[in-house]
């Protein structure tokens, strides 16, 4: 070996080896050294430098310590964008510990689901979640409420840099993502994965060193936790926006350089009403949008002329990242006639066939990816992980199509999911809830296009109990589902109207070609 001897760490890893584990808390540390008084995060009117979010991560993973979390352990977050998340998110880094993070928008079934899943030693939420909380069947654990208690904690501790030897194969956060059986699944990604992710951001999208970054979508989401942490770790200051506020938005058009500006469907025509509202000119945007395929073409017009940028025609997932296919960008004030996407860099794709032979050009197959990005498996769900990773790929459930150019067209899911406003939709979801009423002879949940959401779901029932109707389904549906995943409409049609294959499934694109008829 070329240096000198071998040798071994008390890891077990050769110096070379061991030289090579790198990890988010440290990454910051250290970027945090080099760039101590620039701002790191702007929330409101709380404005912190490098330094003082490392110092105040330290005593975050010390108070955290103090509770008995240790490395592998899960700390749970209920909370709006706020700074402390960025503070609990890098002191969890430090220490080894996984941030599980969680929806606050989830009914409360499906947030016991999330919370008990993962077993955290510490819950840490905002004061406005308590009472909802409370009401809740949880596993044993500790709590600490964000604000004059969460200052309290850290202000007990001695403070300092804790010494933890965190892997960079360790766990980082775990992102949920909608189930097919019914509940979310947790989506862990590694230390690895995240600067990975990092690195495709900076590369990928020609993000400068020390840009910014406005963390406006959830933060439980990848689309703030993963450019908010890219930012952080390249010298960047993250702007904190609570969800989509258009008057916050549009004063960091007109004053931050940045080079990527999200919009998800659903908030693009809000998006341009207020800038044709109150007109800037913006301080320079290198790209917005994203997820192309679900916004009108004429907004993408639209809302990219306004922001002088192009638009981001991404393809990408919590497990994935940004790859496999966001390399592709719409010109300003273009409405586009295909959408077809650009591979990524930093990563292998396959499109298979059902017994996972690689399909020729032309052809349909599922989408398979190898990548560094690539998350570490979903939590607690062996037998899911041995499907989706199987022969070495990671199996998305996105079937695609490559052009000869070399370009990949969209074509469906495999695993059927709908996709309303950037958040991730499985009908298994909502048809367990109307199923289980005892009136139902028999319902599909499909997707219908929409001019707001990009699509939204839709319920087709049969009745057993003529009395049912409309309001009972939806008052059901409040009950046991978040609002973004209620039907935003419900057809009742005969049990024998359904169409169904031959092995007797309901064929869902019959129904969702019917809805487009009645559209038409």
């Amino acid at each position: 070996m070329a240096g000198g001897e071998r040798g071994e760490t008390a890891s077990g890893l050769s110096p070379a080896l061991a030289a090579g584990r790198s990890n988010v808390g440290a990454l910051f540390r250290h970027q945090a050294r080099a760039c101590r008084e620039k701002i790191a995060v702007v929330d409101g009117e709380r404005r912190l430098s490098y330094g003082v979010l490392d110092t105040r991560t330290d005593r975050v993973a010390q108070a955290l310590a103090a509770r008995g979390v240790r490395r592998g352990q899960r700390v749970a977050l209920l909370a709006r964008n706020c700074l402390e998340y960025i503070e609990v998110e890098l002191a969890c880094a430090k220490l080894g510990a996984i941030v599980a993070a969680l929806n606050w928008r989830l009914a409360e079934r499906e947030l016991t689901h999330c919370i008990n899943l993962v077993e955290p030693r510490v819950l840490l939420h905002q004061a406005e979640f308590t009472e909802a909380l409370d009401r809740l069947m949880l596993v044993s654990h500790e709590r600490l409420v964000l604000g004059a208690e969460y200052e309290e904690a850290i202000a007990r501790v001695h403070g300092g840099a804790i010494d933890v030897d965190v892997d960079p194969e360790d766990g980082l956060v775990i992102l949920y993502t909608s189930g097919t059986t019914g509940l979310p699944k947790g989506a862990l990604i590694s230390h690895r994965a995240m600067i990975a992710r990092g690195l495709c951001f900076g590369a990928e999208l020609s993000i400068p060193p020390g840009d910014t970054f406005v963390a406006w979508p959830p933060m439980y989401h990848m689309a703030s936790t993963d450019q908010m942490l890219s930012t952080l770790l390249r010298g960047g200051t993250v702007i904190v926006v609570d969800g989509f506020q258009p008057a916050p938005l549009v004063d960091a058009i007109a004053t931050a350089r940045m080079g990527w500006f999200i919009l998800i469907p659903g908030m693009v025509e809000a998006m341009i009403e207020a800038l044709r509202a109150r007109p800037v000119k913006p301080a320079g945007i290198g790209c917005c949008g994203a997820m192309a395929d679900l916004v009108p073409r004429q907004q993408i017009a639209e809302v990219s002329a306004l922001l002088e940028a192009p638009y981001l025609n991404s393809f990408g997932s919590t497990e994935t990242g940004l790859p496999p296919a966001t390399g592709s960008l719409i010109a300003p004030g273009v409405a586009p006639e295909r959408l077809s996407k650009r591979q990524s860099a930093f990563c292998e794709i396959r499109l298979v066939d059902a017994d996972d032979n690689e399909v020729p050009d032309g052809a349909p197959g599922e989408l398979t990816i190898r990548a560094p990005t690539l998350f570490s498996g979903y939590w607690n769900a062996p037998e899911t992980n041995a499907r989706d990773f199987r022969n070495g790929w990671f199996h998305m459930g996105d079937v695609f199509r490559r052009n000869a150019d070399g370009t990949l067209d969209f074509v469906d899911r495999v695993k059927y999911m709908i996709k309303s406003g950037g958040e991730n939709i499985y009908p298994a979801e909502i048809e367990q809830v109307i199923l289980a009423d005892p009136r139902v002879a028999d319902a599909v949940v499909v997707r219908k296009m929409d001019a707001r959401w990009g699509e939204v779901p839709v319920a087709f029932i049969a009745r057993r109990d003529p009395s049912l109707d409309e309001a009972g389904i939806l008052a059901r549906c409040r009950d046991s589902l978040a609002g973004y995943k209620q039907p935003k409409a419900v057809h009742f049609i005969a049990l024998a109207d359904f169409p169904r294959s031959t092995s007797g499934k309901i064929q869902r694109h019959a129904l969702e070609a019917r809805l487009a008829n009645e559209s038409s």
